[in-house]
């Protein structure tokens, strides 16, 4: 019993003294001491303009502080786009098409395809592709054209560049 006394007189002074120590000795944290003030030398503060100019530099246009970008930026757009029966939408690269209604056929002028990502495959030239699926145009000459059985067009959404021909 003495013995157990002993031990949990030693444990409290030993938890004791380490509190002790780590209050009066404590250094300060070293995420506080590295923190930076917004707006000092270490961190400024940007303005819009400078940042304008940077990229201008960057892109080789020209630092006006206006607001055009110097670089094209593709339309981000889908558009409703109506295949007619006979026709065949030429996609540019890059394109994105999703067929919405009706039986649409991949056409390539080459041995490549189309890449379907929702599918993850590729559609080579003659293949059927599915309903609301996700098609890639890597490169021009590739498109997609109604189904000949079928009467009616197609209506795909397009994101990108396309021509009907």
């Amino acid at each position: 019993m003495k013995q157990k006394a002993l031990r949990g007189i030693a444990a409290v002074v030993l938890i004791g003294a380490g509190i002790w120590v780590g209050v009066n000795f404590a250094s300060p944290l070293e995420a506080e001491s590295n923190a930076l003030t917004p707006g000092s030398v270490e961190d400024p503060v940007v303005t819009k303009s400078y940042v304008d100019e940077q990229l201008a530099k960057l892109g080789g246009g020209s630092s006006g502080g206006g607001t055009t970008p110097t670089t094209p930026v593709a339309d981000a757009t889908l558009e409703v786009v109506t295949v007619p029966a006979g026709k065949t939408l030429m996609a540019g690269q890059g394109t994105e098409v999703i067929v919405r209604v009706g039986k649409a056929i991949a056409y390539s002028s080459d041995a490549s395809g189309i890449a379907d990502l929702t599918g993850g495959t590729d559609l080579t030239k003659g293949k059927a592709i599915p309903t609301n699926h996700l098609l890639l145009f890597p490169r021009e000459g590739r498109g997609i054209l109604p189904d000949p059985n079928q009467k009616n067009g197609l209506t795909v959404l397009v994101k990108g560049s396309y021509t009907l021909q």
